[in-house]
């Protein structure tokens, strides 16, 4: 994605964060401590989640030299720095979490609408740019609004926003054997998603031999490791792309343990 796709992606990390909001603004301190599908997490821990790498990303794009120093002591810590993040800033009051997040994502978004054209941030996978930095905290804020709304057991309509989580996940596809110390495939994947309004979203050559189809909500959550593939309909046409579809990871970090089918 260019630096041109910037603002409309970022207006729509705004909109995504705001139906987010809409559910968390009614809720009882009660209902913060609501058991999530992540294990362990509540959906305090979901939004303190939010709330530490929106300030990560902020402090990437306003201070890369501070950012190297704090992913340095992430990275000494791999299996635990995320879930320590998250517990730390489930124990706020469900208020003051609120507003934190409230306000860290409104500084990120001014950061990320004064970059450069052309800048590039650190991050704990490859360098972003400001387009795509936005994109993987829409990625995020949709994953972790995914969890919240299951514990509150809220079914969201798919929104066009989707088409930046598949991206990811579609660019993703090398990172995901790579966090894994395996090699990825040589050859392009064909990718074909149908989006929420009826439409086609497709990415790589029309005559590659490994081929992913289905629906772009199925997709996400797959990529997001929000479901089980067996739970969906998301089909692989040749051996590497049927493999791939096992690992699949938009996110950065480790290599996630995923769901675990729903008749398990």
């Amino acid at each position: 994605m260019s630096d041109s796709g910037s603002a409309e992606v970022l207006d729509d990390l705004r909109g995504e964060s705001e139906e987010l909001d809409r559910l968390l603004a009614p809720l009882g301190p009660e209902r913060w401590a609501l058991a999530t599908p992540s294990p362990g997490w509540s959906i305090a821990h979901q939004i303190a989640h939010l709330v530490w790498t929106d300030s990560a990303a902020l402090l990437a794009v306003t201070d890369p030299g501070a950012f190297a120093a704090e992913s340095g002591r992430a990275r000494a810590a791999p299996d635990t720095f995320v879930d320590e993040g998250a517990a730390t800033g489930a124990l706020l009051p469900p208020a003051e979490l609120l507003a934190r997040w409230r306000d860290g994502r409104a500084r990120l978004h001014l950061a990320l609408r004064g970059a450069p054209p052309g800048a590039r941030f650190p991050w704990y996978g490859p360098p972003m740019s400001a387009a795509s930095m936005a994109t993987a905290r829409l990625m995020e804020t949709w994953a972790h609004g995914q969890d919240i709304a299951d514990a509150l057991g809220v079914r969201r309509e798919p929104t066009a926003r989707l088409r930046h989580v598949a991206w990811i996940g579609v660019r993703a596809r090398d990172y995901a054997y790579l966090v894994r110390g395996e090699q990825p495939p040589a050859e392009p994947f064909r990718i074909e998603l149908t989006g929420p309004g009826g439409e086609l979203w497709t990415y790589g050559p029309k005559d590659a031999a490994q081929r992913v189809t289905g629906p772009a909500l199925d997709f996400c959550l797959l990529a997001t490791q929000r479901a089980h593939r067996a739970d969906l309909a998301v089909r692989a046409e040749g051996a590497d792309a049927d493999a791939w579809l096992d690992i699949a990871q938009a996110f950065a970090g480790p290599a996630g343990p995923g769901r675990a089918p729903k008749d398990a």
